[in-house]
C-alpha cells in the first residue's frame, strides 16, 4: 500500500488548507485511511479517519468543528479540509491506513513522506 501526502503550506491563523493522500489503486476500497500528525520531538497523534466500508467518520476534540475529513474513491485521494486553522495546528501531517474502532484509528504500515502545515499567528 502507497500513500503520498501533499498540500501544506505556510497560512495565517484563521486560514484554511487542504491535504490530499493519494493512493494506489483500490486501496480505498478495502481500507480504512486516517490522518495523523507529528510535533517536533514529538510522537504521531491522531487527527481524523475514515472508515473504508460506508464512509463513517471519527475526529480528534482537538480539531472538531474545523476540519473534514472525505474520500473520492474515483481519485483514489483522500482529503482533509482544515479550516479556522490555528498556530496548535502547525506539524507534519501523515495519511496512513487504520483499523477504525468505536473511538479511535489505529495505524499500520509504513507512513510515507508528510507535509508539513505552518500556520502563523
Amino acid at each position: 500500500v502507497q500513500l503520498q501526502a501533499s498540500g501544506g503550506g505556510l497560512v495565517q491563523a484563521g486560514g484554511s488548507l487542504r491535504l490530499s493522500c493519494a493512493a494506489s489503486r483500490s486501496v480505498l476500497d478495502v481500507h480504512s485511511i486516517g490522518w495523523f500528525r507529528r510535533y517536533p520531538g514529538k510522537g504521531r497523534e491522531e487527527v481524523a479517519c475514515i472508515k473504508d466500508r460506508d464512509g463513517s467518520t471519527l475526529y480528534a476534540d482537538a480539531v472538531k468543528g474545523r476540519f473534514t475529513i472525505s474520500r473520492d474513491k474515483t481519485q483514489n485521494t483522500i482529503y482533509l479540509q482544515m479550516n479556522n486553522l490555528k498556530p496548535d495546528d502547525t506539524a507534519v501531517y501523515y495519511c496512513s491506513t487504520v483499523h477504525y474502532k468505536t473511538s479511535r484509528c489505529t495505524p499500520f504500515g509504513s507512513w510515507g513522506q508528510g507535509t508539513l502545515v505552518t500556520v502563523s499567528s
